[in-house]
């Protein structure tokens, strides 16, 4: 399969259409003309079924047909995607749900769910015949570009801002990538990068403008379709910064269920830190979203000014979803809320969205009697410092059995014997 099976790149503003010989935007909106990338379906129904899936590689790449890629060409070999689901009844019975799904995206090969756009974006760079792909980001996007750049013989230039914190910095040095540190916010950094890529002619891999990128990220969406089908619960809860992901990830579930490999589709729970919410606001009113000054310690979803709210907008209101605001406080209670009743260790980002799914349940927008998935978009270990705050410290004893007996006695541990 070469291109064939894409049809056109539609633009979120203006609605023109374009060919693919569109670099990113649409030619008359400029950056804020979006695109989006349109498949035909009837070609892809032909391949993609319910029975040809079993036997396919486990991997994102299993969509082929969905994928805005050439298949003949070498993929990486780093396994994106695919993730597993488990149920978390102790946590369902906390928040007061009939059931509660966990979708665990640190698994991936960076530990994020941003792998799955970067898998995508390393292929189109080489596709286009690119040596450099850039990118800014908060950490994620960077370390999961970084890491497949490598694999995949890429030279990238990472722009991060310079609040980063240190384990994602770590990552980006350890693959090797070019790393410039912004003495600003995600949003200079952002623009900076766009500049940078528009000179030197590197591939942007930025969500914001390419519309590639989004079609990995929609992946999430293909997955929970076939790994809970008919199981899939009424509300699927994703954390927001840009916008991109809870629009890919609509646009996954969408895609299967036109398909016929979903039976019905879910609603959509958008979570946004209330530090950094702009589209929070300009969604209850009606209007844009007006930028702000992030500030919030989940640094994943610290985006204040968002590019890709329109698909996120559509994808909430075509779900009859919600969008909703969580403190930090809220964020930093849920950690190890998640950590202590499934063993799942979300970053701060990936936490932003269980305390969304337990805000919406006390407010009533996600009934009692219903059901959630929640997709965990990153690992804790990105973000030791916002874990330690959470836990209480560890004990400080002597190598001693009577100073380990008196600490056992003030801890209250039940004894086995």
């Amino acid at each position: 399969m070469a291109l064939e099976h894409i049809t056109t790149l539609t633009c979120v503003r203006c609605g023109r259409t374009h060919g693919l010989d569109v670099a990113y935007t649409c030619p008359a909106c400029g950056t804020e003309g979006i695109l989006d990338v349109g498949y035909d379906y009837e070609r892809v129904a032909r391949t993609l079924t319910r029975e040809s899936l079993p036997s396919r590689r486990r991997d994102q790449w299993r969509y082929m047909e969905l994928l805005p890629v050439d298949a003949r060409q070498e993929l990486p070999e780093l396994q994106v995607g695919l993730t597993p689901v488990y149920e978390a009844p102790r946590l369902a019975e906390e928040l007061g749900l009939a059931r509660l799904v966990l979708k665990d995206d640190g698994r991936n090969p960076t530990c994020s769910f941003k792998d799955r756009a970067s898998a995508v974006g390393v292929v189109k760079a080489r596709e286009l015949g690119r040596e450099v792909i850039a990118c800014a980001s908060t950490g994620n996007a960077a370390s999961s570009l970084a890491g497949f750049s490598a694999a995949y013989g890429l030279n990238s230039v990472i722009f991060v801002p310079h609040r980063t914190p240190e384990p994602k910095v770590a990552q980006l040095l350890i693959y090797g990538a070019r790393v410039l540190r912004v003495a600003g916010s995600y949003d200079e950094a952002y623009w900076l990068c766009h500049a940078a890529c528009e000179r030197y002619g590197w591939y942007n891999r930025n969500c914001a403008i390419n519309p590639y990128l989004v079609e990995g990220k929609k992946t999430v969406g293909l997955e929970l379709a076939e790994q809970l089908g008919a199981r899939m619960p009424q509300w699927v809860v994703l954390s927001v910064g840009d916008g991109c992901t809870l629009a890919g990830a609509w646009k996954g579930l969408r895609e299967m269920h036109r398909l016929g490999l979903l039976p019905w589709l879910p609603r959509m729970l958008g979570v946004q830190a209330a530090g950094s919410s702009p589209m929070v606001r300009a969604y209850a009113s009606g209007g844009e979203p007006v930028p702000v000054e992030a500030r919030t310690l989940a640094d994943s979803i610290a985006v204040g000014q968002p590019r890709n709210w329109r698909k996120a907008f559509q994808a909430i209101r075509e779900s009859q979803g919600a969008l909703l605001e969580v403190t930090d406080e809220e964020i930093l209670e849920a950690m190890p809320r998640m950590a202590r009743r499934t063993a799942v260790f979300g970053e701060p980002a990936a936490a932003a969205a269980l305390a969304g799914l337990t805000r919406a349940v006390r407010e009533g927008i996600v009934n009692r009697s219903e059901d959630a998935v929640v997709v965990v978009t990153g690992n804790g270990l990105k973000d030791v410092r916002s874990a330690i705050q959470t836990a209480a410290p560890p004990v400080d004893l002597p190598p001693d059995l009577a100073a380990l007996e008196s600490v056992l006695h003030k801890l209250r541990l039940p004894a086995s014997n």
